[in-house]
Protein backbone atom coordinates (compact mmCIF):
# COMPACT_ATOMS: atom_id res chain seq x y z
CA UNK A 1 0.00 0.00 0.00
CA UNK A 2 1.23 3.49 -0.86
CA UNK A 3 1.82 6.14 1.75
CA UNK A 4 0.74 9.44 0.19
CA UNK A 5 0.72 11.83 3.13
CA UNK A 6 2.39 15.05 1.98
CA UNK A 7 1.26 17.18 4.93
CA UNK A 8 3.49 18.58 6.22
CA UNK A 9 5.39 18.85 2.97
CA UNK A 10 8.52 16.65 3.13
CA UNK A 11 11.68 18.76 2.84
CA UNK A 12 14.57 16.68 1.52
CA UNK A 13 18.25 17.60 1.74
CA UNK A 14 21.44 16.45 0.13
CA UNK A 15 24.99 17.65 0.61
CA UNK A 16 24.44 20.45 -1.96
CA UNK A 17 20.66 20.78 -2.35
CA UNK A 18 17.42 21.48 -0.53
CA UNK A 19 14.28 20.06 -2.10
CA UNK A 20 11.33 22.03 -0.78
CA UNK A 21 7.74 22.95 -1.45
CA UNK A 22 7.07 25.32 -4.34
CA UNK A 23 5.07 28.38 -3.30
CA UNK A 24 3.59 31.42 -4.98
CA UNK A 25 6.66 33.43 -3.99
CA UNK A 26 8.58 31.17 -6.40
CA UNK A 27 6.37 32.06 -9.38
CA UNK A 28 8.99 34.26 -11.07
CA UNK A 29 11.71 31.57 -10.81
CA UNK A 30 9.37 28.82 -11.99
CA UNK A 31 8.29 31.10 -14.85
CA UNK A 32 11.94 31.42 -15.91
CA UNK A 33 12.09 27.61 -16.13
CA UNK A 34 8.72 27.19 -17.84
CA UNK A 35 9.39 29.86 -20.45
CA UNK A 36 13.03 29.12 -21.31
CA UNK A 37 13.15 27.74 -24.88
CA UNK A 38 16.20 25.58 -24.00
CA UNK A 39 14.13 23.74 -21.37
CA UNK A 40 10.81 23.73 -23.23
CA UNK A 41 12.41 22.32 -26.40
CA UNK A 42 12.07 18.80 -25.00
CA UNK A 43 8.89 19.15 -22.96
CA UNK A 44 6.74 19.38 -26.10
CA UNK A 45 4.29 21.88 -24.65
CA UNK A 46 3.89 25.62 -24.94
CA UNK A 47 5.95 27.80 -22.61
CA UNK A 48 4.13 29.79 -19.96
CA UNK A 49 3.18 33.13 -21.51
CA UNK A 50 3.16 35.05 -18.21
CA UNK A 51 3.92 34.83 -14.50
CA UNK A 52 0.15 34.58 -14.00
CA UNK A 53 0.11 31.40 -16.11
CA UNK A 54 2.94 30.06 -13.97
CA UNK A 55 0.97 30.91 -10.82
CA UNK A 56 -1.92 28.86 -12.22
CA UNK A 57 0.55 26.00 -12.74
CA UNK A 58 1.69 26.30 -9.11
CA UNK A 59 -1.96 26.15 -8.07
CA UNK A 60 -2.35 22.90 -10.07
CA UNK A 61 0.75 21.51 -8.30
CA UNK A 62 -0.83 22.28 -4.92
CA UNK A 63 -4.15 20.68 -5.95
CA UNK A 64 -2.36 17.59 -7.24
CA UNK A 65 -0.51 17.31 -3.94
CA UNK A 66 -3.69 17.80 -1.87
CA UNK A 67 -5.45 15.14 -3.97
CA UNK A 68 -2.45 12.83 -3.47
CA UNK A 69 -1.97 12.46 -7.21
CA UNK A 70 1.57 13.85 -7.26
CA UNK A 71 4.27 15.76 -5.44
CA UNK A 72 6.82 18.16 -6.91
CA UNK A 73 9.79 19.65 -5.11
CA UNK A 74 11.55 22.90 -5.91
CA UNK A 75 15.31 22.43 -6.05
CA UNK A 76 17.54 25.06 -4.42
CA UNK A 77 21.22 25.11 -3.59
CA UNK A 78 21.99 24.72 0.13
CA UNK A 79 21.78 28.10 1.83
CA UNK A 80 19.88 29.72 -1.06
CA UNK A 81 16.15 30.35 -1.52
CA UNK A 82 16.21 30.72 -5.33
CA UNK A 83 15.02 27.63 -7.19
CA UNK A 84 17.23 26.19 -9.91
CA UNK A 85 14.88 23.38 -10.91
CA UNK A 86 11.98 21.10 -10.06
CA UNK A 87 11.52 17.35 -9.73
CA UNK A 88 8.78 15.09 -8.55
CA UNK A 89 6.22 12.37 -9.09
CA UNK A 90 3.17 12.75 -11.34
CA UNK A 91 0.33 10.44 -12.19
CA UNK A 92 0.66 8.38 -9.03
CA UNK A 93 -1.17 5.08 -9.52
CA UNK A 94 -1.80 3.86 -5.98
CA UNK A 95 -3.30 0.55 -7.08
CA UNK A 96 -0.15 -0.41 -8.95
CA UNK A 97 2.30 1.46 -6.65
CA UNK A 98 3.67 3.27 -9.70
CA UNK A 99 4.39 6.93 -10.49
CA UNK A 100 5.84 8.95 -13.32
CA UNK A 101 8.86 11.13 -12.58
CA UNK A 102 9.49 14.52 -14.15
CA UNK A 103 12.18 17.17 -13.72
CA UNK A 104 13.60 20.43 -15.04
CA UNK A 105 16.79 22.30 -14.26
CA UNK A 106 17.94 25.70 -15.41
CA UNK A 107 20.60 25.41 -18.16
CA UNK A 108 23.07 27.45 -16.06
CA UNK A 109 23.06 24.57 -13.54
CA UNK A 110 23.15 21.62 -15.94
CA UNK A 111 26.15 19.32 -16.11
CA UNK A 112 27.06 19.68 -12.43
CA UNK A 113 25.35 16.55 -11.11
CA UNK A 114 22.59 18.45 -9.31
CA UNK A 115 19.74 16.63 -11.01
CA UNK A 116 21.40 13.25 -10.46
CA UNK A 117 21.66 14.11 -6.76
CA UNK A 118 18.03 15.32 -6.63
CA UNK A 119 16.72 12.26 -8.49
CA UNK A 120 18.50 9.83 -6.19
CA UNK A 121 16.98 11.60 -3.17
CA UNK A 122 13.48 11.71 -4.65
CA UNK A 123 13.64 8.07 -5.74
CA UNK A 124 14.76 7.07 -2.25
CA UNK A 125 11.77 8.98 -0.86
CA UNK A 126 9.52 7.17 -3.33
CA UNK A 127 10.83 3.75 -2.33
CA UNK A 128 11.20 4.25 1.41
CA UNK A 129 8.44 6.71 2.35
CA UNK A 130 5.80 6.28 -0.37
CA UNK A 131 6.36 2.55 -0.88
CA UNK A 132 6.43 2.76 -4.68
CA UNK A 133 7.20 -0.41 -6.63
CA UNK A 134 8.13 1.25 -9.94
CA UNK A 135 8.76 4.65 -11.49
CA UNK A 136 8.49 5.55 -15.15
CA UNK A 137 9.78 8.47 -17.18
CA UNK A 138 8.35 9.57 -20.51
CA UNK A 139 10.99 11.49 -22.49
CA UNK A 140 11.49 13.05 -25.87
CA UNK A 141 13.88 10.59 -27.62
CA UNK A 142 16.00 13.54 -28.79
CA UNK A 143 16.73 14.65 -25.23
CA UNK A 144 20.09 12.90 -24.86
CA UNK A 145 20.93 14.57 -21.53
CA UNK A 146 17.67 13.41 -19.92
CA UNK A 147 18.12 9.88 -21.25
CA UNK A 148 21.68 9.77 -19.91
CA UNK A 149 20.44 11.00 -16.52
CA UNK A 150 17.80 8.28 -16.41
CA UNK A 151 20.24 5.55 -17.45
CA UNK A 152 22.81 6.78 -14.90
CA UNK A 153 20.09 6.34 -12.27
CA UNK A 154 19.34 2.76 -13.33
CA UNK A 155 16.32 3.35 -15.58
CA UNK A 156 15.84 0.91 -18.47
CA UNK A 157 14.22 1.78 -21.79
CA UNK A 158 10.96 -0.13 -22.05
CA UNK A 159 9.51 1.32 -25.21
CA UNK A 160 9.72 3.76 -28.06
CA UNK A 161 6.37 5.00 -29.29
CA UNK A 162 6.19 6.33 -32.83
CA UNK A 163 4.25 9.56 -33.30
CA UNK A 164 2.11 9.10 -30.18
CA UNK A 165 2.19 12.76 -29.10
CA UNK A 166 0.70 15.62 -31.13
CA UNK A 167 2.20 19.03 -30.54
CA UNK A 168 2.55 22.19 -32.57
CA UNK A 169 1.15 20.64 -35.75
CA UNK A 170 3.38 17.54 -35.68
CA UNK A 171 3.21 14.01 -34.36
CA UNK A 172 6.21 13.28 -32.14
CA UNK A 173 7.81 10.12 -30.75
CA UNK A 174 8.27 9.40 -27.07
CA UNK A 175 10.42 6.95 -25.14
CA UNK A 176 9.42 5.32 -21.86
CA UNK A 177 12.01 4.38 -19.26
CA UNK A 178 11.28 2.50 -16.06
CA UNK A 179 12.95 1.68 -12.77
CA UNK A 180 11.82 -1.05 -10.38
CA UNK A 181 12.35 -0.90 -6.66
CA UNK A 182 15.40 -2.97 -5.72
CA UNK A 183 14.79 -6.24 -3.91
CA UNK A 184 15.74 -6.00 -0.29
Amino acid sequence: MLTLDFDPFPILQTERLVLREIGYLDAQEIHVLRSDPRIMAYLDRDPDASVEATSAFINRLKETQQNREGIVWGIALQGKRKLIGTAGFWRIDAGHRRAEIGYTIHPDHQGRGYMHEALQTILDYGWQRMNLHSVEANVNPNNAASIQLLENNGFIKEGHFKENWYYNGKFLDSAVYSLLRSSE
